[in-house]
């Protein structure tokens, strides 16, 4: 054999073991988060929710590690997903509540105020680390063609709502796929309208094309599309955030007798003929949302090394005072014990506003059926994502990296502070500091509430006011909210001062 021809096997030989080697390392890992919008701390079966059935879900904490201290990162949808996006809790965040982009930016005609130019999200590192990336549901962080249009922050492919006000109908005139507009519904069905006489139908209600239908089934396409690359699955579903008319066939899974009395929307939003059942129905088409995921998932077998997220974007909706026996939209919280508990609801920086249900599930690494009480929210996402995928983390995010939660069971000695500035319903600030709670209100108007304090380890209805023996956790909390909350003119909180504790 001559020389070339020896260098000519060697380097065959090496070759070959290479790709040898490459074939037998382990895929990537593949990221699937799903984001349930204002579903409450206690309408899952794993969170004891007893009339919701929810068996796709109940089966994924069994499978996986169900949290009971786990925050989202604001009371409302478009700052709880800049949080998420970002890293960067309310006080540090660009989006703190929720405000029309076209109050701001008269060039667009929908959407939410924008994420800058600048700012970081976790899809973004994951683009750039060669992963195809998607979302599909409701984005609310900026118009199509702003700066945080979802395709510059680092989607290569988002189909849904961009505007979460247009995601109030079920129903609307158009969904976005990329910068393309897709009408879906001539003549589209509004989200809000009252019906104060009159036989209340369903069927005045439904329109022709079903959005979340057309959300899942693109989902699902994405996964079957991906399942031979590293993937980054964002699922922002609508489910059960009101107006309230989900398809027929799913309100009639549930008794007829549940519902002794019309809803007219009195309290916002869309009338129903059977409230109790249409959010019934709306939660149980959001679990079999998660049963279809899974099942993709397993049918190309790439469920094995896919880390699955489920977790809401804050609590239940709140009352209104049109009307005591329903919340907005309908809601009758109190039927569903839709809160376990908790105190307050969306919009309130108490526990049953922000605590969500979260459910994280990697078979292999984290333990099936782990129940976890180690507090954490939803800036920690960001790094904790970054470690599961060994990609390298940003500089400057807030949360912390719940990977050995989560792999080894480790339970951390300490944590950050968890904070939370907001300026809507009022105007209201929050710190977590080890098991206590710190929170203020009525900041934004002229009579602000007093410091407050709880014991979240014994209190977690938050009934047990401290504030008058724990004036040290009061003085703590004002200096951090003065260290973290930085000048932000879109969305201000006035941060209070040591001398304006009562």
């Amino acid at each position: 054999m001559t020389g070339k021809q020896l260098l000519a096997t060697a380097l065959l030989f090496l070759s070959t073991g290479v790709m040898a080697a490459s074939a037998a390392d382990p895929p990537r890992l593949n990221v699937v988060f799903i984001l349930a919008d204002d579903l409450g701390w206690g309408e899952l079966g794993c969170y004891g929710q007893q009339k919701i059935p929810t068996p796709h879900i109940d089966r994924l904490a069994s499978q996986g590690m169900r949290f009971t201290q786990h925050y989202t990162g604001a009371p409302v949808c478009a700052p709880a997903r800049c949080v998420l996006m970002t890293g960067k809790h309310l006080g540090h965040a660009e989006v703190r509540g929720n405000f029309r982009a076209p109050q701001a930016f008269p060039e667009f005609t929908e959407g939410q105020y924008p994420l800058s130019e600048a700012a970081l999200t976790v899809a973004q590192v994951f683009q750039r680390a060669g992963y195809a990336t998607g979302a599909m549901g409701k984005w609310g962080l900026g118009p199509v063609g702003s700066t945080g249009d979802p395709n510059r922050k680092g989607f290569d492919l988002f189909f849904g709502y961009n505007c979460q006000a247009v995601a109030h109908s079920f129903y609307p005139s158009h969904l976005w796929h990329n910068d393309q507009q897709i009408l879906i519904n001539d003549p589209p069905i509004p989200g809000h309208q009252r019906q104060p006489e009159g036989p209340v139908r369903m069927e005045d209600w439904i329109g022709q094309t079903y959005a979340p239908k057309l959300m899942i089934d693109q989902a699902i396409k994405f996964l079957k599309d991906n399942q031979t690359r590293p993937f980054f699955l964002y699922l922002p579903f609508i489910e059960p955030h009101v107006a309230m008319h989900p398809p027929r066939e799913s309100v009639e899974r549930f008794p007829e007798q549940w519902d002794d009395q019309v809803y007219r929307g009195q309290c916002g939003y869309l009338p129903h003929p059977r409230p109790r059942a249409g959010y019934a129905a709306m939660i149980a088409d959001l679990d079999s949302y998660v049963g279809r995921v899974m099942q993709k998932l397993d049918s190309t077998e790439v469920a094995d090394h896919t880390l699955v997220i489920f977790t809401s974007d804050n609590g239940t909706t709140h009352p209104r005072p049109q009307d005591p026996r329903f919340h907005v939209g309908g809601v009758d919280a109190q039927f569903f014990n839709s809160t376990a508990g908790l105190r307050g609801y969306k919009g309130s920086l108490y526990e049953g506003g922000i605590r969500v249900p979260l459910i994280v599930r990697l078979p292999g690494q984290i333990p099936a059926g782990a129940v976890s009480d180690v507090p954490g929210y939803f800036p920690d996402w960001f790094p904790t994502l970054c470690a599961a995928a060994g990609l390298e983390t940003p500089e400057g995010l807030d949360g912390e990296n719940l990977w050995p939660v989560l792999t080894e069971g480790l339970v951390p000695e300490s944590r950050r502070p968890m904070v939370w500035v907001f300026p809507e319903y009022g105007g209201q600030v929050a710190v977590r500091i080890e098991h206590y709670k710190v929170i203020r209100q009525g900041l934004r108007t002229k009579t602000p509430g007093p410091w407050e304090v709880y014991d979240l380890s014994r209190d977690p209805g938050e009934a047990d006011d401290l504030a008058a023996e724990r004036t040290d956790l009061i003085q703590q909390a004002e200096e951090i909210l003065r260290r973290e909350a930085l000048d932000n003119p879109q969305f201000p909180v006035p941060i209070p001062l040591a001398d304006s504790r009562r």
